[in-house]
């Protein structure tokens, strides 16, 4: 979990003073580094769980967090960047025994306690990497969790930005591309990271490793492919975060500038210092804190020092494997890779399976090689990472020594046999091994991850139901099987009926209006507007300028209207829709309720609504949108 415990860079001296502590870290890790102060005889693993909060009837973003802290007062919870999530460290294993087991029991035990306490508040928790239920509006300021640590990372972040808004530009099945006011866009991730406790002496060797096994890692533990709504990634999270946080723009030149967000740009050579050093000099420090111990000086009395400076500039820089430092309960320092590329869910079975599958493949192939790189390019392991977060289970990899291998055959046929000697190798239980691997086994097999079985789900549900309800059908189901534990290789298809009850009064208009709209601009003829809502069997058409300003709006009963006056005077001229169409039409925001958009509808008799932001035309809602739901709500209650 982050520092809590800092500021905004207010002033000119604040930002030197701060800088000055982050040096002194540095040099003091490197004084402890190289007079060997780090634990080395044990190793642990640990993890932080993510979730989300929905409503137990609609399954949308509820955001309560903060409430749930104060009335549950659970100790081991703790709130993240959205109102709507929560998080939980697990306790440090031991890396040997039934360690996988302890922390399964654990997460359920927090999760079971932490559900009974929701359901006196109308919630459930989900376990999902994106929630499918998220809208945009879900990531305004206003979802902030009112804590100083989250409002300063947000602020000086947007300091940073040198363009005008954040952009997210995702392509799969569907395309999104939207634009944002600020980082909020961070807060769709949820995340299961699981920490590795390394001696400095395999730092180097087996962080390099991390790089290279987190790409097909991720395709069979893939679980975040609806984004809005919209399909795309198999693992979303990896390009959400990343532009979420991105305050880069274009330019006309070549320069290159790192993200925040980033895989790394380089093997490591030498030391875990080269990836803080990096970070320092490549990223701007954000964030300030109250540095009260002088790192070096506690050195001097042979005293080990926190590194609070260099612990919170780390936490501002995300890397997918990240370096953590640390100081065990018996005062000796400590090194870890944080593995964030891991999604929640979609079970805590398959949460702890996958973690079973990465730490025991990092132990296997830190058995089997020295040195990875002789065997890899590291430009060919940020190629498989981009592409796993892409395609999931479905990608092929690039391998060592240069095989061309699907990741479904690369799993089965080397990974899980050489995971399973490594966690032999830390002398973990035969059944925790035969049970964690064994999901991983027959996900892959079934060619099952969380995100082909939402995808396939979703395809099926929105040929049956309106988007909104299929999201929140999506939503239910997720939660009955995590429930049940059921491991997501084992979940059918959901249908129509898998949700109780559908509430599309308390949608606003962005959730139900069309957003693919056809249009036509001022000066097209009217003969071209007729053809295109012949061929489109549109009644409406809007009119809008070549910024994507609405300046009008057209029906088939004006068009009708039009032709026959024509007719009946006998005139050819070539008309331009601008002199038929009905300017300044009624229009609504897309943050209205759909029930103000009904009314709006009834009282002036209209049979459609441009929706509108700032003047910009977003979207469209007709009459045949309120029919449709009203024959779902109809075909409910029959």
């Amino acid at each position: 979990m982050g520092e809590q415990r800092v500021s905004l860079l207010a002033s000119k001296r604040q930002r030197q003073r701060f800088m000055k502590a982050l040096l002194r870290d540095v040099t003091a890790l490197e004084y402890m580094l190289d007079n060997d102060w780090f634990e080395s005889d044990t190793i642990r693993i640990g993890a932080e769980q993510e979730l989300c909060l929905v409503d137990s009837t609609t399954y949308k973003p509820k955001p309560i967090a903060m409430e749930v802290i104060e009335k549950l007062n659970l100790p081991w919870l703790e709130t993240e960047l959205a109102r709507f999530n929560l998080e939980t460290n697990v306790t440090p294993q031991v890396f040997s025994g039934d360690c996988f087991h302890q922390v399964e029991k654990e997460i359920r035990s927090n999760l079971k306690e932490l559900n009974s306490g929701l359901s006196e508040m109308g919630a459930r928790m989900v376990l999902t990497g994106i929630l499918p239920t998220l809208r945009k509006f879900h990531l305004d300021m206003e979802y902030i969790t009112p804590m100083t640590r989250y409002s300063a990372l947000m602020e000086a972040i947007n300091d940073q930005l040198q363009a005008q808004s954040y952009e997210l530009r995702l392509t799969g099945i569907d395309e999104l591309s939207l634009r944002h006011d600020s980082p909020m866009l961070e807060a769709c991730n949820t995340s299961f990271q699981v920490h590795l406790q390394v001696a400095p002496s395999d730092f180097v060797k087996l962080y390099n490793i991390s790089q290279v096994l987190v790409a097909p890692v991720m395709a069979t533990s893939a679980n975040s492919p609806i984004v809005f709504g919209k399909r795309l990634w198999h693992e979303s999270r990896i390009a959400l975060f990343q532009q979420a946080l991105d305050t880069r723009s274009s330019h006309d030149h070549l320069r290159e500038r790192a993200p925040r967000v980033n895989f790394g740009v380089d093997w490591l050579k030498d030391s875990i210092l080269e990836i803080y050093k990096e970070d320092i000099a490549r990223f701007r420090v954000l964030l300030s804190a109250d540095i009260k111990e002088d790192s070096q000086a506690l050195i001097k009395e042979n005293k080990v020092p926190k590194l609070r400076a260099l612990q919170v500039h780390n936490s501002t820089v995300y890397r997918w494997n990240r370096p953590c430092y640390g100081v065990s309960d018996n005062g000796k320092p400590h090194l870890r890779i944080e593995n964030r590329v891991l999604p929640a869910g979609p079970t805590i079975l398959d949460e702890v399976s996958n973690s079973a599958f990465w730490l025991g493949a990092m132990t296997g192939y830190g058995n089997a090689y020295d040195d990875i790189t002789q065997k890899m390019s590291f430009a060919e392991a940020r190629d498989n990472f981009f592409k796993a977060a892409r395609y999931g289970i479905d990608t092929k990899f690039t391998w060592l020594n240069d095989q061309k291998v699907s990741a479904q055959d690369l799993i089965l046929n080397e990974m899980i046999p050489m995971a399973e000697e490594g966690l032999k190798s830390r002398n973990v239980e035969t059944a925790d091994i035969d049970k964690y691997l064994g999901v991983i086994k027959e996900r892959t097999k079934q060619h099952t991850t969380g995100a082909r079985w939402m995808l396939r789900s979703f395809t099926d549900l929105i040929d049956k139901v309106p988007r909104d309800e299929a999201v929140s059908i999506l939503t239910a189901t997720m939660v009955k099987n995590q429930e049940e534990s059921k491991p997501v290789h084992e979940w059918q298809l959901p249908g129509p009926a898998d949700l109780a009850q559908y509430q599309p009064s308390r949608l606003k208009v962005e959730e139900f209006m069309i957003a693919d709209v056809f249009t036509a601009q001022a000066d097209d003829i009217v003969q071209f507007v007729c053809e295109m809502m012949l061929w489109r069997k549109i009644r409406h058409l809007p009119i809008e300028d070549t910024k994507g300003k609405l300046v009008g709006l057209v029906s088939s009963r004006t068009l009708l209207r039009h032709m026959t006056d024509q007719k009946k005077s006998g005139s050819k001229k070539v008309v331009s829709i601008s002199e038929v169409m009905i300017k300044d039409p009624i229009t609504i925001h897309p943050e209205s309720n759909i029930l103000d958009a009904m009314r709006l509808m009834g009282d002036n008799k209209i049979g459609c609504l441009p929706v509108c932001n700032e003047g910009e035309l977003v979207g469209i809602i007709t009459e045949k949108d309120f029919l449709r739901v009203s024959s779902r709500l109809m075909e409910r209650l029959s």
